[in-house]
């Protein structure tokens, strides 16, 4: 019995340090060589303090900033997911209807996304249509003119991202990116001519 003890207790040891231990430190220390953002969680930081991921939807609850999808799991990461509920849902339309209704508008008129949660709960992203949508309540809440808003409305399509190699998926907006520009955002004092 100790002849085939000793030697697969060994290999369990070799192995666990190995598959466990090496393995793993390996490939996070080559995951942080090649790809330091990405490893790092895609971290975006303002003037040195980190404000939140690229890849993770969060909460923007002023009305001075651009809104995300709404998010099953209250954008929290451990226990992301989608909401599990159908067509037929009685809870799925009563939120729908709810969220229409914080959006001042009939369930038709307001953009998909802003009605449904994503797959995950953590989608950063909504479709220019969405952005649009949010364009007015948020030049209200930051007191912008006629021409500022149309300003914020260009600063909203250079944002747009192409879909990924040019076709997979379709263009679309950080919300996340979106709002750090608008805090950057500074209107020019409009001039008149002579």
């Amino acid at each position: 019995m100790n002849k085939m003890f000793i030697p697969a207790l060994r290999m369990l040891l070799a192995l666990t340090v190995l598959c466990g231990v090496a393995f793993p430190l390996a490939v996070t220390g080559l995951a942080k060589w090649c790809f330091a953002g990405q490893a790092g969680g895609s971290l975006l930081y303002v003037h040195g303090h980190p404000v939140g991921s690229r890849l993770l939807a969060q909460s923007f609850t002023n009305a001075v900033y651009f809104q995300a999808r709404p998010s099953a799991a209250q954008y929290a990461t451990v226990p992301s997911g989608a909401g599990n509920q159908g067509g037929t849902s009685a809870q799925l339309k009563k939120d729908i209807a709810e969220r229409a209704a914080c959006w001042g508008g009939a369930v038709a008129s307001v953009p998909p996304e802003l009605l449904l949660a994503s797959g995950s709960g953590l989608d950063p992203h909504i479709s220019l249509k969405a952005a649009l949508f949010q364009l007015d309540r948020v030049a209200r809440a930051r007191g912008f003119g006629n021409w500022q808003k149309t300003a914020c409305e260009t600063l909203v399509r250079q944002q747009v991202e192409k879909p990924q190699l040019g076709f997979i998926g379709e263009s679309r907006i950080n919300v996340l990116l979106l709002n750090c520009a608008l805090n950057d955002y500074e209107p020019i004092q409009k001039t008149t001519g002579p």
